[in-house]
């Protein structure tokens, strides 16, 4: 869920929003799918492809509430220092549960998941540190980077190299440039984050 744009470093949160709302709600059925989620992967060792792609279907599902919460937020005034803390907590865990469990089924270097999920935390960890002075929104770069996480993320979900044996050096290509895209981003925005954190509460 999105904060309000901001007129400075950090955007206030609290308000008079209450804590019982769609956003919210969203953001904790997020989290509900996560197992959901995970045990649907995890069929067959993820070589069932009917399982797969239940999988996949409830990680954009899941996904796509990340998106609706946001907007219903700041177009209805529902913005809580609830929805900040744990909307990013919600995404976190699920973007987790699939760099680890594809890793775990050696769809996914390790390293991918390691450097993904470092920043992730780390940036997490941050926003606790600093949320006494307000939570600094996301960026447009953030945007783009959650974005591109989740297309690379959906298309190691897919299993594409099961459907198109023949055409594998393309689907790996594929998969492979936008998980790139998604890495840079993920790095190149959490240094981002880290410096205006820093400027901040200077």
């Amino acid at each position: 869920m999105s904060s309000p744009q901001p007129t400075g470093g950090t955007v206030p949160v609290g308000g008079q929003a209450p804590l019982l709302n769609i956003a919210n709600a969203l953001t904790c059925l997020r989290l509900l799918l996560v197992p959901v989620f995970v045990a649907a992967l995890f069929v067959e060792g993820g070589e069932d492809t009917f399982w797969r792609m239940t999988a996949f279907t409830v990680f954009v599902v899941a996904a796509l509430t990340d998106r609706l919460d946001g907007q219903l937020a700041r177009s209805r005034g529902l913005v809580t220092w609830f929805g900040a803390l744990a909307d990013p907590i919600a995404d976190k865990a699920l973007t987790g549960a699939a760099l680890v469990g594809l890793s775990m089924l050696g769809v996914v270097p390790w390293w991918v998941t390691i450097v993904i999920l470092g920043r992730e935390i780390g940036i997490t960890v941050l926003r606790f540190l600093v949320i006494r002075r307000g939570v600094i929104p996301a960026s447009r770069g953030g945007k783009a980077k959650t974005v591109a996480q989740t297309f690379a993320i959906g298309l190691f979900l897919l299993p594409l190299p099961l459907l198109f044996p023949e055409a594998l050096t393309a689907v790996l290509a594929v998969q492979w440039t936008v998980l790139v895209v998604a890495l840079a981003l993920t790095v190149g925005t959490g240094i981002d984050y880290v410096l205006k954190a820093v400027r901040a509460n200077a």
